[in-house]
């Protein structure tokens, strides 16, 4: 009921994001061409590489805004309306994207930069779409007046973001960086190695997103019941979440382990590759289930503003166990070591994050409302 409080978050939310935008902005068209150089991009790709990253850095202050803008919105408790305009925006994309790259209605032709000139036209249009559609409904979120006028950044909300946010953060790049040591284990084992690990992430990605996704839910809901002081339901909160991820799990798990072969298709014409991204995706999959109810436990603790110890416990999972065991397996008993690394850092994480979860972040002020039972 605190919407003056609301719309001061929102005005130095989107204040905050825009500044940010800006500055990666400029120090991204600056020095892109040096990290692309850093990386080791070929030659003959480096100019057209240049001017994509040139054209995504400069949008990124619309994209950031848009990001923040649609984060609010689930945070209320709306996730539909982000869904709909997040429709509208690949829509846009797509087509966009299409005029640019073969230049239809007698535009020029853009080439590879036409992607990412898309890209930021199609959050352009639908950012302003989403602000008139909440403005025209009257939506608490809406562009009005009162927070036109709270768009400065209050010291205390600010310290308050990043408190919270950088953890998150740091998180991210941890597993960002674990990403590119563990295509390192891969590529040792050649291109057909590098192909099936490629092939897998993606059906991942499709998978891990539902865990992801309820994760993030058990976090608003659980911020929403400890503003309300309804802190006695979170326990119902975690058992539901925990519960649908293991049916959701169940199912589509069992959906890709059925049809392994037509989906890796999609991605792999090899037999031989295909062979063995089947082989690394049957010894992996199952664990996901297990990835889920982590990021259930997680958002839970994370709603109440308790970031560091899931980050940390996150961070050891990654560094101390998977990408170590990862090395170590593939060294032994080779490129299949460094699937059976997953299931085990995170079961792992699942054990750590329960057990700072019972023993302290159900034991605070807070908390004190829990049926202990």
């Amino acid at each position: 009921g605190q919407t003056e409080r609301m719309k001061a978050t929102v005005g130095t939310s989107l204040t905050f994001a825009f500044l940010l935008g800006l500055i990666v902005a400029i120090l991204g068209n600056l020095y892109c061409r040096d990290v692309l150089v850093l990386i080791k991009t070929p030659e003959a790709i480096l100019e057209s590489s240049t001017n994509f990253a040139r054209i995504l850095f400069t949008g990124l202050p619309i994209l950031f805004i848009y990001i923040i803008y649609t984060t609010f919105l689930r945070g209320t408790g709306d996730s539909k309306t982000p869904s709909y305009f997040l429709v509208i925006s690949t829509i846009l994309n797509i087509v966009i994207t299409m005029a640019l790259l073969f230049g239809w209605l007698g535009l020029p032709r853009f080439g590879v930069e036409g992607v990412a000139l898309a890209t930021i036209i199609s959050t352009l249009i639908t950012l302003v779409l989403l602000i008139v559609y909440l403005w025209r409904v009257k939506h608490p979120l809406a562009l009005d007046r009162m927070t036109i006028e709270k768009l400065r950044l209050d010291r205390q909300i600010m310290k308050l973001m990043v408190k919270i946010g950088l953890p998150t953060s740091i998180q991210m790049i941890f597993v960002s960086l674990s990403t590119i040591a563990v295509i390192s284990f891969v590529n040792k084992f050649g291109a057909q190695a590098t192909a099936a690990y490629g092939a897998v992430n993606q059906i991942v990605t499709y998978v891990q997103m539902p865990a992801m996704s309820l994760g993030m839910a058990a976090g608003i809901f659980g911020a929403q019941l400890i503003g309300a002081r309804q802190q006695a339901r979170i326990g119902e909160l975690v058992k539901s979440a925990i519960m649908l991820n293991y049916i959701i799990g169940i199912v589509l798990i069992g959906l890709v382990y059925l049809f392994s072969e037509p989906v890796l298709s999609l991605f792999l014409t090899d037999l031989q590759t295909l062979g063995l991204a089947k082989e690394l995706l049957h010894i992996t999959f199952w664990a996901y289930m297990i990835f889920g109810h982590a990021m259930i436990i997680s958002g839970i603790m994370r709603s109440s503003g308790t970031v560091l110890w899931p980050m940390v416990i996150s961070i050891v999972a990654i560094w101390c166990v998977e990408v170590p065991t990862a090395y170590i397996l593939s060294n032994t008993i080779g490129i299949k070591g460094i699937w059976m690394a997953y299931p085990i850092s995170f079961t792992f994480s699942l054990i750590a994050q329960y057990v700072y979860y019972r023993l302290f972040w159900r034991g605070k002020t807070h908390q004190r409302l829990f049926d202990t039972k």
